[in-house]
């Protein structure tokens, strides 16, 4: 409440109040800077101290080590093949639910599947994945006693590169799915029936048409999926252990481990992956704007 004085020192009556809708945002703002502003700048301060609290640069040359520089290399490589694969995925899912004449209640049950599964991680996610593509899960044992296939015989395995990313790509693709719909909704059907009407075919109208509106969204929704790969740890750490050697795992053993512990330096992996994630998050919201303005 603001009031102001005459020349005579008397309050004029003039009362400003501030709106009461400023109060819904205080518990939002509040929890940004606990658990995100106020550790973010602890992880940045952090990483460029030594553990006697001296300033250094020796945590970000450290990042350069080869087992290190490996560890971002393995994460992104991951990062990027179960963003890829979850975007082509939950595009053609996304499609054939807005546009592909499914019965109306395939909708609702892909979409409330897909607001849950994008949820899904950490250890029961895990927990799940073991339970059924591990060596004795139920689709290995299926496939072996049905079908005479030893999955493991093949060359797979659970706990590796393919395993973690076909394990992740169980909330990435729902995840797409959520992005993307609104996206293909917003393709007028008068577009589709214009490009008909001159002559168009189906290809022509996707290639034309219909992709280059969507393009922003696509690749906006495919950085996102990246940021939310390349950031998880939980479901890694619990599914492979230290048996694959990324940045997450790396990170959580060199600020909560026994062996590697030196936690400025696990400041320092932190900061690079805020970096990286911060570029796809950037991406994403530039992306979004560009899209938005087809949809308005």
């Amino acid at each position: 409440m603001i009031a102001t004085a005459d020349g005579g020192g008397n309050l004029s009556g003039a009362v400003r109040r501030l709106p009461l809708a400023y109060l819904g945002v205080v518990p939002f703002f509040l929890f940004a800077t606990l658990f995100l502003i106020a550790p973010t700048a602890l992880l940045v301060v952090g990483a460029f101290q030594d553990a006697d609290g001296h300033l250094t640069l020796s945590n970000v040359v450290g990042l350069f080590h080869p087992s290190i520089l490996s560890a971002y290399a393995i994460s992104l490589e991951i990062s990027a093949a179960s963003a890829l694969s979850g975007a082509i995925v939950g595009f053609f899912l996304a499609k054939a639910i807005v546009s592909g004449g499914l019965p109306g209640w395939v909708r609702p049950a892909v979409t409330t599947f897909s607001g849950v599964a994008s949820n899904f991680a950490g250890v029961p996610l895990a927990f799940a994945f073991l339970a059924t593509l591990g060596r004795t899960g139920l689709v290995t044992w299926a496939l072996m006693e049905w079908f005479g296939v030893n999955l493991y015989a093949t060359g797979f395995k659970l706990l590796s590169f393919t395993g973690l990313t076909l394990t992740y790509l169980y909330f990435q693709i729902p995840l797409m799915v959520l992005i993307l719909t609104p996206a293909l909704e917003g393709l007028k059907k008068e577009w589709g029936e214009a490009a008909s009407i001159l002559g168009a075919s189906s290809l022509q109208y996707w290639r034309m048409v219909a992709f280059p509106v969507l393009w922003p969204s696509l690749l906006g929704a495919t950085l996102l999926l990246f940021a939310n790969a390349f950031g998880a740890v939980a479901t890694a750490y619990a599914l492979t252990g230290s048996s694959l050697n990324i940045v997450t795992i790396l990170l959580y053993a060199q600020i909560r481990g026994d062996v590697l512990h030196d936690q400025n330096l696990g400041y320092a992996l932190a900061l690079g992956m805020i970096v990286i994630t911060g570029f796809a998050n950037v991406g994403y919201i530039w992306l979004r704007g560009r899209a938005e303005r087809w949809v308005k």
